[in-house]
């Protein structure tokens, strides 16, 4: 007995991919989904970027409170520029005639409103009688952020303007 092998009808080549128009329809559907996604993205972007400032600002007042505790003397945490804290910012050393002894590079697409510098004593509590905050907003965001100050040098932080 013998046995016939079968054959395969070939496959046509038109069948293997896809055509041109179904690609340029498929990209059309992409780049109409990415723009409506985009203002989105901007949005969280913008609001990541001011929770991201107002935790490098509480980080850093921190820092200056501990070090005031850990040198015994009045620590400082100014702006880099008169006021302006979105240019940046730095932790004067006391014992080194205003050495730095951190400073933050300038933000950029936010502004930072503040006071014209904080003073921590040994005790790590504030200079003054009226507690710092900071207003933190960044472009493309309607959010703020504000970073607060206690009077006894506690940092913390609340959404909203200040």
């Amino acid at each position: 007995m013998y046995r016939t092998a079968h054959r395969r009808a070939p496959v046509p080549v038109s069948g293997r991919g896809f055509t041109l128009p179904e690609v340029l329809v498929s990209l059309t559907i992409i780049a109409i989904l990415a723009a409506i996604a985009a203002p989105s993205f901007n949005r969280i972007i913008a609001t990541q970027r001011s929770k991201s400032i107002a935790a490098d600002l509480i980080t850093v007042l921190t820092r200056t409170r501990s070090e005031a505790i850990k040198r015994n003397t009045d620590v400082t945490l100014q702006p880099v520029s008169d006021g302006q804290w979105q240019f940046g910012w730095a932790v004067l050393n006391p014992a080194a005639g205003g050495a730095k002894l951190e400073s933050h590079d300038a933000i950029v697409n936010a502004t930072v409103l503040g006071p014209s510098s904080i003073v921590f004593h040994a005790n790590g509590r504030l200079r003054g009688n009226t507690a710092p905050s900071f207003d933190i907003s960044a472009l493309g965001s309607t959010d703020h952020r504000c970073v607060l100050v206690d009077l006894s040098g506690r940092p913390y932080q609340q959404t909203g303007a200040c």
